[in-house]
């Protein structure tokens, strides 16, 4: 988006461009913190043209400005992600952890899903939810194969793979993926997990997995031990018809004429960049063809992050310098830049939680964190009525300041807030999450709300966005009367039964 064109589209008709725009608008920021700085200035340069209170008092209606505030790196399904497990010194919403196929798959239809359970049921006591992967070959673990396949003289490759940096060489195990025996197995274990897991609100995402070392699609650098194109169009088919719900990532953007991998540019699935900040944007240089942002310009999926999530992982050579100043950061991956072209939402970044930053570095790193994915803020908001007649209108303008969309179509509830701070009514709208994008114009929300049941008096009205899971974070809006008068609502105003 042109950010300067924020002149034309960025106050939906709201003729104040003249005297707003002329000291805003001289040049146009290139960084995703200089568009943040752009709408916090928006905000405020507008704070005196409009009121701060909202009333609809005797069926009268003002429009007003909500003020702009950074909304927390913690919020839902977005942030620096650390491995399962308890850790309180960086705020966060996810949790990500590699699961064996053997653990959970005992036979060809037979599943134990105890051990898959219990960190499901770990995470979602910490209030987070998880990010799951599901793997056979790991160098220097015992192979991922489920018994019953070995047993049956499924063959295992052993070799030394040397592609573990930073950590030293180690033996792997390498299933051959061609077996019509693996091949079953594994579209049986995904449409079993579909029918268990799909939807369930502990589960945040789901890699693909399954296939290559670590469940990362690949064997380098031995790549003719890898799983035919056949083969990966056979598991990709199995995750899209049993999960029509929950959120899908594989590892590699590819297009219909990949040499190594079958096209997936077209499926409903997202991507994960598990070499961020280290081999993310393009470069040109050969050699450099596996960069994250060349594979998606190669596959024509540049712009999948509008449909579908991109997450990742920082590649462990940077977790404890990725935030000094200056960044240990390969030239041109610096980390802004990388969350630019991919639009991240989430990352696995362990170096944030141990050992963790401190001072300065640990500012930028929570502003990293909240850089990623989306960033709703309620621009205007306008309520109108009751008079003669129990219905309140409520028109939000709402703007997507991140770089990506909230890609669960959560629901979104007003409430009313009653003199004593007791929400006595809740309602549900038709809004949906997902429209909102960054780089389009803002979306304008229109709600009814029948008010007739509450007792004459003033009302605060309030907005939020539920987490399906019971203790989970909501999503919060980027705006400063968030939370200001109820945990995980926003204030919009006030309205007169």
């Amino acid at each position: 988006m042109k950010y300067c064109a924020l002149k034309q589209r960025a106050l939906n008709g709201l003729l104040l461009e003249r005297w707003v725009f002329p000291s805003i608008c001289q040049a146009e920021p290139r960084s995703q913190s200089g568009r943040r700085s752009l709408v916090r200035r928006l905000a405020l340069r507008l704070r005196p043209a409009v009121a701060l209170s909202i009333a609809s008092l005797a069926g009268s209606a003002v429009a007003a400005w909500l003020e702009y505030a950074p909304a927390p790196p913690d919020n839902a399904l977005k942030g620096f992600v650390p491995y399962l497990g308890t850790r309180t010194n960086f705020p966060h919403s996810l949790e990500w952890h590699y699961t064996k196929l053997s653990e959970v798959m005992t036979g060809p239809t037979e599943f134990n899903w105890e051990p898959f359970e219990r960190k499901l049921v770990a995470c979602a006591s910490r209030g987070h939810q998880f990010i799951a992967r599901f793997y056979i070959e790991w160098p220097g673990r015992t192979t991922g194969l489920p018994q019953y396949l070995i047993d049956a003289g499924v063959r295992l490759r052993r070799w030394t793979n040397t592609n573990t940096r930073p950590f030293p060489p180690a033996v792997d195990h390498t299933p051959d993926y061609e077996d019509p025996r693996l091949r079953a197995a594994l579209t049986n274990f995904i449409h079993a997990l579909g029918r268990r897991y799909d939807g369930d609100p502990r589960l945040g995402f789901l890699e693909l997995g399954l296939l290559g070392t670590w469940g990362e699609w690949h064997n380098h650098p031995n790549h003719q031990w890898f799983a035919s194109k056949t083969v990966q169009r056979e598991v990709m088919d199995a995750y899209e018809a049993a999960f029509k719900k929950t959120r899908l990532l594989v590892r590699y953007p590819a297009g219909p004429d990949d040499p190594r991998y079958a096209d997936n540019s077209r499926r409903p699935i997202g991507y994960h960049d598990d070499s961020f900040a280290w081999a993310t944007v393009h470069t040109g240089r050969k050699g450099d063809e596996w960069f994250f942002e060349t594979r998606l310009r190669r596959a024509g999926a540049t712009n999948k992050w509008r449909t579908q999530p991109i997450g990742g992982e920082v590649r462990p050579e940077v977790w404890s310098c990725l935030f000094d100043e200056p960044s240990c950061a390969p030239k041109g991956q610096e980390f802004d830049r990388c969350v630019a072209v991919t639009h991240a939402s989430w990352l696995a970044n362990e170096g944030v939680f141990r050992p963790g930053f401190k001072g300065a570095a640990r500012d930028r790193a929570l502003a990293a964190a909240r850089s990623l994915g989306y960033e709703l803020y309620v621009r205007t908001v306008e309520i109108a009525g009751p008079q003669h007649r129990s219905q309140l209108s409520v028109t939000l303008t709402i703007t997507n300041a991140g770089v990506a969309p909230f890609y669960y179509d959560w629901p979104v509830q007003l409430g009313a807030l009653d003199a004593g701070g007791q929400l006595v009514a809740t309602w549900q709208t038709d809004w949906k999450l997902t429209s909102v994008l960054p780089e389009d114009p803002a979306a304008v929300w229109r709600f009814d709300v029948d008010v007739g049941r509450l007792r004459p008096g003033r009302y605060r009205l309030l907005a939020w966005i539920p987490n399906p899971l019971p203790a989970g974070q909501p999503v919060r809006f980027a705006n400063r009367t968030q939370d200001a008068d109820l945990r995980g609502w926003l204030t919009l105003g006030e309205f007169v039964r």
